[in-house]
């Protein structure tokens, strides 16, 4: 008798949107997001408060969909701002539960990714999950170290995409992602490169609070001195300089705009304004790919690109004549959360790795 792949429910809930899916093994039943619109979302004093009326969505959209909830096998949301944990897929467990509703290391929708799951999976007697949450943190001690002792380097980056791609890229070139070294540059609104050791990422730059290359609405890293004269000019108040480093910096402090697709049409258009602050994005992505390739001994097996930029083969192309010959480059262009998020289930369920316990 043939045994049919395990169905497992996708969960990730975002600021304006609530992303549902249903993962038959690899193949999606169906993928579907949910908008909220903001007057929904205006009634609740904070996100945690949000937690029944998404739940509830979740359910009527199973339901019109015709998926039977005793057929599932697991539930996996997106993970939360917990704390700094290794990479891997984790049972949602009680601790972790409280500080996803406490909102311990921060308020984020991605918060209710954890908290819906257990709620939906509990009564059904099957494993929640969340899995690779934006604190993983395999950094080597050397990398975490600043400069000043009060100020540690911190690892947040897109993991959930980087540890995604990077196994796919080892698979592709017929090996285990514990066999190789890659280098792993998520392009999107945020940008991250992480080096990728034999399975652990030992250094990445922290791709939200002003470290590394600049980005589509991101300042990246930024003189430091000069920095703190701006802090101290009065100008701006503490919430308006953490919108500088993240929302307001990058292309949006210098083009306008975070919308790539807009950029490269000024690009075709002649803008030399334009393709010159592309070129010191590409540069600074180039930049922090080498020093990557330093700390890897330049062992590298390949340099991998996603994210939403990796569509633009001119922008590609800005990134790949400064680094091709450290090695290989492999590009996976998007970056499929829902995907990501069911194979760490699904890993789990075949066996191929075992699920971790939250214990901070």
């Amino acid at each position: 008798m043939e045994t049919r792949d395990p169905l497992i429910l996708v969960i990730n809930p975002g600021s304006t949107s609530t992303k549902v899916a249903v993962y038959r093994g690899e193949k999606p039943v169906f993928v579907e997001s949910i908008y909220h619109s903001t007057e929904e979302l205006s009634k609740f004093e904070r996100i945690v408060d949000q937690f029944e009326f998404r739940k509830n969505l979740i359910l009527k959209l199973l339901e019109e969909k015709g998926i039977d909830l005793k057929e599932l096998a697991a539930v996996v949301g997106r993970g939360g701002l917990i704390k700094p944990v290794p990479s891997g897929t984790y049972i949602v467990n009680d601790i972790m539960l409280e500080h996803l509703r406490q909102g311990l290391m921060g308020e984020h929708a991605s918060n209710l990714g954890g908290l819906i799951a257990d709620a939906i999976a509990r009564p059904l007697g099957i494993p929640a999950f969340i899995v690779d949450p934006v604190v993983v943190d395999e950094m080597d001690p050397v990398a975490k170290l600043s400069g000043l002792p009060e100020i540690e380097r911190k690892s947040i980056f897109h993991a959930l995409n980087q540890k995604c791609v990077a196994r796919q890229a080892a698979k592709d070139m017929g090996k285990k992602y514990e066999e190789v070294n890659l280098i792993v540059a998520h392009l999107g609104g945020g940008i991250s490169v992480g080096a990728h050791r034999k399975g652990r990422v030992v250094d990445v730059n922290n791709a939200l609070n002003g470290d590394g290359p600049y980005a589509p609405e991101r300042a990246g890293g930024l003189p430091a001195w000069d920095l703190i004269q701006l802090a101290l000019s009065g100008k701006y108040t503490k919430d308006e300089l953490k919108k500088k480093l993240a929302g307001k910096g990058g292309m949006v402090a210098y083009l306008g705009t975070n919308n790539m697709f807009e950029v490269e049409k000024r690009v075709e258009q002649g803008d030399e304004y334009a393709d010159f602050i592309c070129e010191g994005m590409a540069y600074q992505i180039a930049k922090e790919i080498g020093a990557d390739a330093a700390v890897l001994e330049g062992k590298v097996d390949a340099i991998v690109i996603t994210g939403g930029l990796a569509h633009s083969e001119r922008f590609v192309n800005r990134i790949r004549k400064r680094v091709e010959w450290i090695a290989p480059i492999m590009l996976y262009p998007g970056g499929d959360e829902m995907y990501a998020l069911a194979m760490g289930a699904l890993r789990v369920l075949r066996g191929e790795e075992e699920a971790k316990e939250y214990r901070p």
